[in-house]
């Protein structure tokens, strides 16, 4: 079966202590994981895709959230070490980077086509959050047809809703959670 791995909003913003909308300590703490996971995903002729927001400066978005994510600054920026492997692997024709404007990575992007025409027919999630883009991830690589995974070493979200939303996956998705 062809899988990909979809980071998700792994910014400054979302990770980076002084971010804007930040989950801090634990998306850092998942970072190692998620490194190690698309290495493996790389090794084995696997897609590993960046799904990251992509905000105008004065996006309605921000009626509801703090500003983040804001098309070239700094706060939208891989956050770290995975930057880094980012910035290392980046022109790998198997590594994609995927602006968004949603919090569904497959919201008004060419992801579901683009994964499409390469033969993926899973999806696993890793990134930030739990429980508002991993979810709405997941819940779009669902309705485009996609079999879904979560690695719940590789989430992390700022309330106290990761589990449940994890559980909520299971149940709606038939989503694999892979501990």
């Amino acid at each position: 079966m062809n899988e990909a791995l979809l980071i998700v909003d792994m910014s400054n913003d979302f990770v980076a202590d002084t971010g804007t909308l930040t989950v801090g300590k634990p998306a850092q703490d998942i970072i190692p994981y998620i490194i190690k996971m698309a290495n493996q995903f790389l090794e084995s002729g696997q897609l590993v895709v960046i799904g990251m927001d992509a905000h105008e400066e004065n996006d309605p978005h921000f009626d509801l959230w703090p500003a983040h994510n804001v098309k070239g600054t700094e706060g939208q920026q891989l956050y770290g070490d995975l930057g880094k492997w980012y910035e290392a692997n980046k022109s790998h024709d198997q590594v994609l980077y995927v602006p968004k404007t949603n919090y569904n990575s497959f919201f008004k992007t060419d992801l579901a086509d683009t994964l499409r025409a390469k033969g993926i027919e899973k999806v696993h999630v890793v990134g930030v959050t739990t429980d508002i883009c991993d979810f709405l991830t997941v819940a779009g690589a669902d309705a485009e047809g996609f079999k879904t995974a979560i690695h719940k070493r590789g989430v992390a979200t700022f309330t106290n809703l990761g589990d449940t939303m994890l559980d909520h996956m299971f149940r709606c998705f038939h989503t694999e959670i892979i501990a």
